[in-house]
């Protein structure tokens, strides 16, 4: 342990020493070089000092760097073959630090032995290059590159999500497109797909990656053949650093406040000190010698392995009281690159520490519907760990990478209920729940970049691996009935139930990828580049899951059982009663509990990027998708394997693009994608969730989903990091894969099923711009205004399979009529100052599908106004930001609704669930050395 720590101290002071030793002495200026019509980038381009011997050529991404320049003002010139020649001025470098300038050039329009050169300064020339990028973009897309999120306050991916055009996140983690729900929206993390990192939804959790660690970001709204076609909404490509631009040691510290959980009571049960550190010490999972399920099942245990065995599972109930501390993260960020041997070979290291642990509170989570009217309180203590190393050598015209990302979610939620349930003729009832769920993911991903022959032909590939783990070591739920006002409360551990379990779930899927990109300039139409490629991904899956519990024997004449059922929660599975005998151990088993499932895509496509003309652009081709899914259960009577799906998807695209000024465009596109059923929509495992009051059920018989799209769109950029768009999209589904409730029967099951039919169309407008066309002082020329409004009709009809539902047709499940995001930025004192308001608000959507008895629930609009400011300091390498996040406070609300009006089903009331998430506040301090 100590040569551990020794070792960790080395390599410490080394970048410590390394970043000191960068900061006072001279400077450099790095940067990328790109096409200005097609923003792609140049390799081989060579960059200079006027006046100077010192240069440098650009590698296979493009990137450049001019190292040890001494600090002052130059000139650069920029060459490259078949391209004029650029002269910028005005390029300031200081020392230690590293300034940043992208460089777009243009073709030669001659071929005249006189050398035309194009002149800018420093300021226009990365104008210039900001604007080519977002003019030139291959598909429908939006994006926000590292410069801008260096000046926005965000800490989190989903942070800056908030501020791409048509993008909202749901629960400050999981993004929504186009009012798409994260179902119908793909993710990948430098270059390879991202999997779910929930157990029971198709979702990525964006809060996960600290946004000083991205490159950019790009979000493509429409397909190209080159990315993965099982989306309808959005394609999230989120590309982290690898070799960073200079040396820098960083660290944040940060504490918040939430309006209804700081400094009030807060409840728990058992708090083993390793939770503060994202991991369960061990007490509470099953023992390795536990007996196994037969063995409890068949009665095979003798009356002593039944007391050991209730033994070994931890019995601490008591509820825990104490203050709920602020919420506090911490971040440590160290980057290093080094130059080698004569040729300068660039090697990067890029490596990250997280830590945020809070302690929230629901105080009042009503549910009033059907047979219930019940109250809940709510404790979430949640810790969340995260680590990442990026690695990358660049030599000549290649770079290699190795990316890997660790993180970590222990999330240990109390909930206290009472209320009515008429169903069981209860007065009153106290539900105690100890919900514990642990995920974990690590990704990593090595790629190779390669620039071959005199073309600049580019040969891409990248093979990645990923693990995630969703454990629940221990769920337990028990319940206390009242049958009348005045009368005692009976705990209901008589036999095993909803409301006596305990459940003990395992879930871990690998994921394995590869794929290899070819692209080459090819004498087709004015300009053409055609790309190849083929990629293959794999996923194998293990889950299962134990329902156990204790079990009073009320045929035992030595004991009051009915004083002993009225003992507390503390006590009720006391030592003194185990240790009797007085409790067997019960399990309730299906053969779906378990369950192993794999499915393996093979893709392949072809890509051609055309310049018919100055103005016309197109870019076309088609994506084939082989799909194999398998997945089988423990099931005897029914055939295996129980869900397979063997799909060959033909996924055509085309993106035409018409230039109609410099800086105006007029987009049309179509394209086939596709929307798989995950694992857990297929699997008929059954789970009991206490807090929707259903079961969750999968459906074996999906089908996957077919989506014809089209898209126009008109984009104007007044000048660099602004735009004004206006789009219409069409899309057509075939066999929509939508959530349902199955209420026939007096308990409700939620399943999938397919529609036979959906459609969505809408409206989008973008608009960003500076206010310096109010006044062209200081204060509107660094103020930046921006929102974007999505509209949006969507139908489903719902299956003719004899259940005769309250609504033949709905709107699309997760689908909102309208978002709203707006904003406004703002910047004083030379930067050092910012300040970020934001809106959001989205349209009523169905949570849930209606059935017989129950109509649709529909999440209800509310507005969420957030705001930070932030403010460099100690000549700007530390900054203070303060943050306030929902600061209207306004109700969650899912309601039973039938023709737009509250339906009661039931009983006396219509709300699914209610409740105020609290305002939350958070002050941070960062500092880079």
């Amino acid at each position: 342990m100590s040569k551990i720590k020794t070792l960790l101290l080395l390599i410490l002071s080394v970048f410590f020493i390394r970043s000191g030793a960068f900061a006072q002495g001279n400077g450099k200026i790095v940067g990328k070089i790109i096409d200005q019509k097609t923003s792609e980038t140049l390799i081989g381009a060579t960059v200079g000092i006027e006046g100077t011997q010192r240069g440098a050529a650009t590698n296979v991404d493009g990137s450049y760097v001019l190292a040890d320049v001494k600090p002052g003002r130059y000139t650069l010139i920029i060459k490259y073959i078949g391209y004029q020649s650029k002269s910028i001025s005005d390029v300031e470098v200081k020392a230690g630090a590293a300034t940043s300038l992208d460089i777009a050039l243009n073709t030669a329009t001659s071929t005249a032995l006189k050398e035309v050169v194009v002149k800018a300064t420093y300021r226009q020339a990365s104008v210039a290059a900001l604007y080519a990028v977002q003019k030139n973009s291959a598909s429908i897309s939006d994006g926000i590159s590292s410069e801008l999120i260096k000046r926005s306050p965000d800490r989190s991916t989903s942070d800056v999500l908030k501020r791409v055009s048509g993008t909202t996140i749901q629960d400050n983690k999981f993004v929504v497109v186009r009012g798409l729900s994260d179902r119908y929206n793909t993710a990948s993390l430098d270059g390879s797909p991202l999997p779910s990192t929930e157990p029971n939804r198709k979702a990525f959790s964006f809060d996960i990656v600290p946004a000083n660690l991205i490159e950019n970001i790009i979000i493509s709204k429409t397909a190209t053949p080159d990315i993965q076609g099982d989306f309808a909404g959005g394609n999230v490509q989120i590309i982290t650093k690898d070799i960073p631009d200079q040396n820098f040691v960083s660290f944040g510290v940060g504490v918040g406040y939430n309006s209804q959980s700081t400094f009030k009571d807060f409840q728990s049960g058992f708090r083993a000190t390793s939770d503060y550190f994202g991991f369960d010490d061990g007490t509470r999972k099953l023992v390795s010698n536990f007996p196994t399920t037969n063995q409890i099942v068949n009665k095979q245990l003798s009356t002593t392995q039944t007391i050991q065995s209730i033994r070994s599972l931890n019995n601490d109930f008591n509820i825990y009281k104490s203050t709920a501390l602020p919420s506090q993260n911490y971040q440590f960020t160290v980057g290093n690159v080094q130059e080698l041997g004569a040729n300068k070979n660039r090697f990067g290291t890029t490596v990250a520490l997280t830590y945020r642990n809070s302690q929230n509170i629901v105080p009042d989570l009503i549910q009033q519907f059907d047979n219930y009217n019940y109250h809940n309180a709510q404790y979430k203590f949640s810790t969340n760990v995260g680590a990442l190393a990026n690695f990358a050598y660049s030599f000549g015209k290649n770079k290699i990478t190795l990316k890997n990302l660790y993180n970590r979610v222990f999330d240990d939620q109390f909930t206290y209920r009472t209320g009515s349930n008429s169903s069981n003729g209860s007065y009153d009832n106290r539900f105690y729940a100890n919900d514990l769920l642990e995920k974990s993911l690590f990704k990593t991903t090595l790629e190779g970049e390669h620039a071959l022959g005199p073309k600049s032909s580019k040969l891409k590939w990248n093979l990645g691996f990923s693990n995630i783990i969703n454990d629940q070591p221990d769920q337990r739920k028990t319940n206390y009935r009242q049958s009348a006002a005045g009368e005692p409360f009976y705990a209901q551990v008589t036999n095993l139930s909803k409301e006596n379990a305990r459940v003990f779930s395992h879930l871990t899927e690998n994921i394995y990828s590869g794929k290899v990109d070819f692209n080459v300039p090819v004498n087709l139409f004015k300009q053409s580049t055609l790309k190849l490629g083929v990629n293959s991904q794999y996923r194998d899956r293990k889950f299962d899951a134990r329902f156990i519990g204790l079990v009073i024997n009320t045929n035992n004449p030595d004991y009051d059982i009915n004083t002993i059922l009225q003992r507390p929660i503390q006590t009720i599975f006391g030592p003194n009663l185990v240790n009797t005998g007085l409790y067997s151990l019960d399990e309730i088993s299906n053969p779906t509990d378990r369950y192993n499932a794999h499915s393996l895509t093979n893709a392949g496509y072809a890509m051609l990027d055309s310049k018919f003309s100055e103005k016309v652009r197109i870019v076309y081709g088609l994506r084939v998708e082989k799909f194999n899914l398998k997945l089988r259960t423990e099931e005897v009577a029914v055939q295996q394997p129980r869900a397979e799906l063997d799909n060959t998807d033909f996924l055509p695209s085309v993106n035409f693009t018409y230039s109609l000024t410099q800086k105006a465009n007029f987009r049309a596109s179509y394209y086939r994608t596709v929307a798989r059923p995950e694992f857990r929509e297929l699997a008929p495992f059954a789970y009991y969730d206490y807090e929707l009051l259903a079961t969750l059920q999968g459906e074996p018989d999906l089908k996957r989903t077919l989506i014809d799209n089209a898209d126009l769109r008109y984009e104007f950029y007044p000048s660099a990091g602004q735009i004004l768009s206006f789009s219409v999209f069409y899309k057509k589904f075939q066999n929509a894969i939508e959530p349902k409730i199955e209420d026939q029967n007096s308990s409700t099951t939620i399943s999938y099923f397919n529609s036979k039919s959906a459609y969505v169309y809408g409206f989008e407008m973008e608009a960003r711009k500076t206010l310096d066309f109010i006044n062209g002082g200081s204060f509107f020329k660094t103020t930046t205004a921006y929102a974007n409004l999505s509209i949006n009709k969507s139908k489903v009809t719902n299956p003719d399979d004899g259940v005769v539902r309250l609504e033949k047709d709905r709107p699309l499940v997760g689908q909102s009529p309208y978002v709203v995001n707006a904003g406004l930025q703002h910047t004083e004192f030379d930067n050092k100052l910012s300040v970020n308001v934001l809106f959001n608000r989205l349209g009523k959507r169905i949570f849930y599908a209606g059935g017989e008895r129950f109509s649709s629930v529909y999440e209800q609009p509310r507005n969420v106004l957030d705001f930070q400011i932030g403010y460099k300091v100690l000549k700007s390498k530390g900054e203070i930001k303060l943050s306030a996040t929902d600061v209207l406070n306004q109700k969650y609300n899912f309601i039973y609704e039938l023709d737009g009006k509250p339906y009661i089903p039931s009983g006396s009331g219509y709300i699914f669930r209610s409740y105020f998430p609290g305002s939350s506040y958070a002050l941070s301090f960062n500092y880079t050395f």
